[in-house]
């Protein structure tokens, strides 16, 4: 029997969206630079959500964590490339997503 988070669903598929909206908020990122990482074929959530749920079918939720982490230690790299004025100073890349998968994990009963 599968775990609730274990397959694609439209709920699941809400929680997505607003856990990478806030994700790319708190970043200081748009859907264009998510794209960008994703190569998806628009900026627009459906094409971004499009990818991450095929890598969630091939991988399952900690390919999609371990995706998503991908992206933001690449962001983390652009920031700290030398001459880039807008450089974050957080020492762990993925402790925003880490935290961010942690209460995924907690929301959902085992």
């Amino acid at each position: 029997m599968d775990e609730p988070m274990s397959t694609w669903s439209d709920e699941f598929e809400q929680d997505l969206t607003h856990v990478l909206k806030d994700w790319l908020k708190h970043q200081g990122r748009t859907q264009a630079d998510l794209r960008r990482n994703l190569r998806a074929v628009s900026t627009r959530m459906p094409a971004l959500l499009e990818v991450l749920e095929q890598e969630h079918r091939r991988n399952g939720l900690p390919g999609l964590a371990t995706r998503l982490c991908l992206v933001e230690a690449e962001w983390q790299g652009e920031d700290r490339a030398p001459g880039n004025t807008n450089a974050q100073t957080s020492g762990d890349p993925f402790s925003q997503l880490d935290m961010l998968l942690q209460e995924i994990r907690e929301d959902c009963p085992s």
